[in-house]
């Protein structure tokens, strides 16, 4: 597998950005010629490589790697046109890979396989982009601090009995904006902006930091509960810093009832302008077959989205869970009106 690293797109200077150019045209004329795949991924676990060395194995199709932030890499396709080499997007969020879709730098796949594997409500409903993975955003609390009983929906984060007990990421996070353009989708406008109001009421402190810093807070009690995602907390279970393994026996994860706990995907898409459309769309099919699954599930703490794949025992150890099954598709539409209604909210 070839890589050209995200160190391309951040910091790079206009020298840099123009070797890269050179290197991706001369791509344009080797996949004319073998048979190849070019894959823009923001992604950044290791365990993913090994998936598409898989790939590669099975199916004789070389994979060359460029790894970026998302939306450098949407700018990079967007401003290479017609002569991008890009034939595969994968990002995280629904609301990125939405984001993309507007870009109108997706074409739709309609493919019998992903169509039956994958459940309509983790994919856009023409094809244009597929989730392969759910990451469930859930309340997660300190177990001495407080009791799950005490726990039944995303409602109890504005309970006003969690008076500045409960920390959570910025507005300006994707993953934040999605989790309220859910809101907006499945409870309305106003309803959304009074959760978002009460949220910001029970906070322990100014959002900041990532989704480790929410958890970390809990842990260290400086919060009694963190809006966050499960595969954060289940990846501290194998940490090789003992105190970061115990942060794992710490905190508890609390899957919401009523509609279910909230699923955000890492999804795909093939690029319009792919000169190796054939190679894309099986690459497609692949992360949707029980191996490439495994990976997803194994490498680094991931709901799959097929069926009867097997997840983490540090993943596993959270217990069941229900899915809210609205579309991820609607997130997308409403990122506008989230980041309004957060900025109403007095959400930073």
């Amino acid at each position: 597998m070839n890589k050209i690293t995200r160190r391309v797109f951040i910091g790079a200077g206009a020298a840099t950005t123009a070797v890269v150019a050179s290197q991706l045209s001369k791509l344009t004329i080797i996949t004319a010629q073998t048979r190849e795949l070019n894959l823009y991924s923001s992604r950044h676990y290791n365990t993913d490589r090994r998936l598409y060395d898989n790939f590669t194995k099975q199916t004789g199709i070389k994979v060359n790697l460029v790894e970026a932030e998302a939306d450098p890499l949407i700018e990079r396709i967007k401003s290479e046109g017609r002569n991008s080499p890009a034939d595969i997007l994968i990002t995280v969020d629904a609301g990125r890979l939405w984001r993309a879709q507007q870009e109108g730098i997706f074409a739709p796949v309609n493919s019998r396989i992903l169509q039956q594997k994958i459940p309509s409500y983790l994919r856009e409903p023409k094809g244009h982009w597929y989730g392969f993975s759910k990451r469930l955003r859930v309340i997660m609390y300190n177990k001495k601090r407080v009791n799950p009983s005490q726990l039944s929906s995303y409602d109890d984060l504005i309970n006003p009995r969690w008076r500045s007990k409960v920390v959570s990421r910025s507005s300006s996070n994707i993953y934040s904006q999605s989790f309220t353009a859910w809101l907006v989708a499945t409870r309305g406008e106003a309803a959304a902006e009074k959760w978002c109001r009460g949220l910001v009421g029970n906070f322990a402190r100014p959002p900041q930091g990532n989704d480790k810093a929410q958890i970390e807070a809990v842990a260290a009690g400086m919060a009694d509960l963190a809006l966050a995602n499960t595969y954060y907390l289940a990846g501290y279970a194998s940490d090789k810093d003992p105190a970061k393994r115990a942060i794992y026996e710490q905190v508890g994860v609390f899957f919401p009832t009523g509609r279910g706990a909230h699923v955000n995907i890492s999804g795909a898409g093939l690029i319009k302008t792919a000169p190796n459309r054939e190679a894309a769309i099986k690459f497609l099919e692949y992360l949707a077959t029980p191996e490439a699954q495994n990976f997803f599930a194994q490498g680094n703490n991931e709901y799959p989205v097929v069926e009867g794949i097997t997840v983490t025992a540090s993943l596993a150890k959270f217990g069941s869970y229900k899915s809210d099954v609205a579309s991820v598709a609607n997130y997308g539409p409403n990122l506008a009106k989230s980041v309004q209604v957060m900025n109403r909210a007095g959400w930073k």
